[in-house]
């Protein structure tokens, strides 16, 4: 059975620039699992399955919904223990909760300010209105000001973003591991839109490839790019 995934979109339907998002595609890929994407926007919160948090990813297998990243690689893992391990034992789920935490609150929190307005060009209208009016609540500031510096802050924010590349360098090994599991799936949406971000700041986090050409872990098993399969339009 093909499990559907709410994927959040910009205007153009493959611009898909969640790294929460690429963090269960990412996840489904490595477990070699069938996926239909369904391209989603900020404002159609009453499109997704119940219960939702409102706010994608948001995958439906079976009878199941399913919300959140987290979430998500946790049902997949418990759910398919034949198939591949995200986590490969307690100690590697430890440190992908680790490198996510870290993600979260320090790579994305400063990788955001950089690329903040571009998202906002790539929306559609109406997501534009409420993406600006959510983000600059948050922020304090206009989308304009929160990235009118990023030119001086790009060569400050790459020695950041190399750091992150420990996990998948053979320097940690885990028990009964035969070959790499998803540590990075956390990490590399955000750490390789962030390499990008040096030389182009206006692509970054946007384009599809973009994360997925720094999913090292699942490239035995699957594409580099988990495809878009069956993708259809919403509305």
């Amino acid at each position: 059975m093909t499990i559907t995934m709410y994927d959040l979109a910009g205007a153009e339907v493959d611009r898909r620039f969640s790294p929460f998002c690429w963090r269960s595609r990412m996840a489904l890929a490595h477990k070699g699992l069938a996926v239909e994407t369904v391209p989603w926007r900020f404002i159609e919160k009453d499109k997704l399955p119940q219960p939702n948090a409102g706010r994608v990813p948001v995958i439906v297998d079976g009878a199941r919904v399913v919300h959140d990243s987290t979430a998500i690689a946790d049902y997949l893992e418990e759910r398919y223990p034949d198939r591949q391990s995200l986590f490969g034992g307690a100690a590697g789920r430890a440190l992908a909760r680790f490198v996510q935490n870290w993600t979260e609150t320090v790579l994305q929190t400063g990788l955001i300010r950089l690329v903040v307005l571009d998202i906002h060009r790539h929306c559609t209208p109406e997501d534009q209105a409420y993406f600006r009016r959510s983000r600059e609540e948050r922020f304090g500031a206009s989308l304009e000001d929160v990235v009118r510096d990023r030119a001086a802050r790009c060569p400050r924010f790459a020695p950041a973003s190399t750091r992150c590349a420990a996990p998948s360098s053979g320097k940690i090994s885990f028990p009964a591991r035969r070959r790499p599991t998803p540590i990075t799936s956390s990490l590399a949406p955000s750490s390789g839109c962030a390499r990008s971000a040096i030389s182009r700041c206006s692509q970054l986090m946007i384009r599809s490839g973009s994360g997925a050409a720094a999913c090292s872990t699942c490239s035995t098993a699957s594409p580099a790019a988990p495809p878009l399969m069956g993708t259809k339009r919403l509305g």
